[in-house]
């Protein structure tokens, strides 16, 4: 399960000690073989360059996988700086390292432009790898690389406590309900071909998101990063947290076929998802399901969020 982002935080492996150790988990550790840290360039000497904000960001994902997948292999691979350039080296990285599950929860924020489709066919059209990414913490904006047709986007929920019955399709979900997160990044994109697995009626091309995990920060997670002066324990979120989230349970679902498309799954394993009938992301000019939740396929959240993992399995 490979990690990429950007600059180097030293704090990494003990950070992620105490995260494991109080939830219980099993030591994942360089000496045991279970976490594993390298440069872009597939070396062991960390990025000379350290940022505090990527360096939270840098924990929240190892902490989301050992949460979702508490037995999988992390491989974190640190590109030198924030460029696309160096993050998309780190990304072919993690392929060469031989990761079948590769989770990015970084976005471009300027925005869509004609070069991604020509960059997903270096970086992202290898069939048999589950790339995810975050759809962004922008509500209704499409972002890449999460857009790419090649990537499964990963959108955001937020999910609270079921007291009362909660009418339509989750209200068999006993103790908790989930809506679309105003800020899952969502909508019909400008320059990405539509995959063949998608048949949505108002996107021409590429509709973001596929899936969706938690992502509101005022419902989010706990991630433990001491790094820069950071307090330790926080509670966070963004599309950050559900992208590593769901490539964990890709890897729980097993291997990718050699010639699979694994972004194709969720759309032919539907009813394996919670099927998420409320909320909105952004303002919503267009008041349609390409920003907002309802039944049946939507931009926030997909086609849901997984009932366990055979949603994802090939």
């Amino acid at each position: 399960m490979a990690i990429v982002v950007a600059f180097d935080n030293p704090n990494a492996e003990s950070d992620l000690a105490v995260y494991r150790s109080t939830f219980g988990l099993p030591p994942c550790t360089t000496a045991n073989g279970c976490f594993r840290k390298i440069n872009q360039n597939g070396g062991t000497t960390p990025p000379a360059l350290t940022d505090p904000g990527w360096a939270s960001e840098t924990a929240l994902d190892i902490d989301m996988v050992s949460a979702a997948c508490p037995a999988c292999k992390i491989l974190l691979v640190e590109a030198n700086d924030d460029t696309f350039g160096n993050l998309l080296t780190a990304v072919a990285q993690a392929r060469t390292q031989g990761a079948k599950y590769i989770s990015m929860s970084w976005v471009d924020a300027n925005g869509e432009n004609n070069v991604q489709p020509v960059l997903d066919q270096i970086y992202f059209n290898h069939p048999g790898i589950a790339f995810v990414g975050g759809s962004g913490d922008v509500g209704g904006v499409v972002h890449w690389p999460a857009a790419s047709q090649y990537v499964t986007a990963a959108g955001g929920t937020s999910l609270r406590r079921n007291f009362l019955p909660v009418p339509g399709p989750q209200l068999l979900r006993l103790g908790w309900y989930e809506s679309a997160w105003q800020g899952s990044g969502s909508g019909c994109s400008q320059v990405q071909p539509k995959p063949a697995f998608q048949n949505d009626p108002l996107c021409p091309r590429r509709t973001s998101a596929d899936v969706s995990a938690v992502a509101d920060p005022a419902t989010g997670v706990a991630s433990y990063n001491t790094f820069g002066g950071a307090p330790g324990w926080a509670v966070t979120g963004g599309t950050s947290a559900s992208s590593p989230l769901i490539a964990s349970m890709y890897a729980l679902a097993g291997t990718p076929g050699p010639t699979d498309r694994p972004n194709s799954y969720p759309y032919a394993h539907r009813l394996n998802f919670w099927d998420i009938d409320r909320g909105v992301a952004g303002p919503c000019p267009s008041n349609t399901y390409l920003c907002r939740a309802v039944r049946g396929y939507d931009g926030p959240t997909g086609v849901g969020s997984p009932r366990g993992v055979f949603g994802l399995r090939p």
